[in-house]
């Protein structure tokens, strides 16, 4: 009895989790570059049932398996390119990546699917690599963002909506030299001359991760790698199908109609638990009466 209180519990906790995901998806909607957040659930590990006492050598004694409830284990990110949206600003940019990769069994490109995954015949899973913009935090750790609605300060240094430093590809911050509104910025994330288009020697740090699945999400559109699990950045060269788009912004790539389903979906399992649990506290409340009688 008990168990199946336990069981419940555990499936509210998780439908909370789903649900906080799903809210914090919906408060981004209009955030550049943000990537939605899927909430992944996992079974508990099953137990397997047995009878005791009786004949020991009774063969039939295995009663079966019983599962004991779900959790949340994690949040997935799919990396799905968003829609440009222009913004008429010289300071912001959005990054077009369609990044291909070969298959080594086959030599052809993968065809990756909507989610940036590919399996192979052997099942083995390859995701898509992604671009970002790389910066630097105030305490000096590079950090990768989608969010390209930059600014300039006083000194011309070019920062991040969270005031990170926009780095170069020589891992400098970049600062510029002279009116905001002559920089320009061609498709490969040069700083040209708006004079002359003659590039300046300055190109934006547009890192590739190859295993994006493994960066982790610092909040304020920010991601780190975590480097225990082998994840690598490296700068973006002329075989990699990215692009950079001046006076753009990447849109979220959250669906609003989905998120609308899982919120709904996720309140009926809430509720749906809930109830059990108070049924179970009416039962153990009823029973603690009735021993309280005799």
């Amino acid at each position: 009895m008990l168990r199946g209180l336990y069981t419940a519990a555990a499936g509210m906790m998780t439908q909370q989790r789903r649900h906080d995901t799903v809210t914090q998806n919906i408060a981004n909607m209009n955030t550049p570059g943000y990537k939605q957040e899927n909430s992944v659930q996992r079974s508990f590990p099953e137990m397997l049932i047995s009878m005791t006492g009786g004949n020991p050598d009774n063969p039939n004694r295995t009663v079966g398996k019983l599962n004991t409830g779900v959790f949340a284990e994690e949040s997935l990110s799919p990396y799905i390119q968003g829609i440009l949206k222009d913004s008429g600003q010289a300071t912001d940019f959005a990054i077009q990546s369609n990044i291909s990769v070969n298959d080594p069994a086959t030599g052809q490109p993968m065809a990756f699917d909507q989610a940036g995954k590919f399996v192979n015949a052997n099942g083995e899973v390859t995701y898509r690599p992604e671009a970002f913009f790389t910066v630097r935090d105030n305490n000096g750790n590079v950090r990768y963002t989608r969010d390209g609605h930059f600014r300039v300060n006083g000194a011309g240094a070019l920062l991040s909506s969270t005031g990170s430093a926009v780095l170069d590809t020589n891992g400098k911050p970049i600062r510029l030299t002279g009116a905001v509104s002559a920089l320009k910025v061609n498709e490969r994330g040069e700083l040209v001359d708006s004079q002359s288009n003659q590039t300046l020697g300055t190109t934006l740090g547009i890192s590739v991760i190859d295993r994006p699945y493994q960066l982790v999400r610092e909040g304020n559109g920010n991601f780190r790698l975590n480097d225990t699990d082998g994840a690598t950045a490296r700068m973006m060269t002329a075989n990699d199908t990215v692009s950079v788009r001046q006076g753009y912004l990447e849109v979220s790539n959250v669906d609003a109609s989905q998120s609308m389903v899982d919120m709904m979906a996720a309140l009926r399992a809430y509720e749906a638990n809930q109830k059990v649990i108070q049924f179970y506290d009416k039962s153990l409340d009823k029973a603690v009466n009735e021993v309280g009688r005799v």
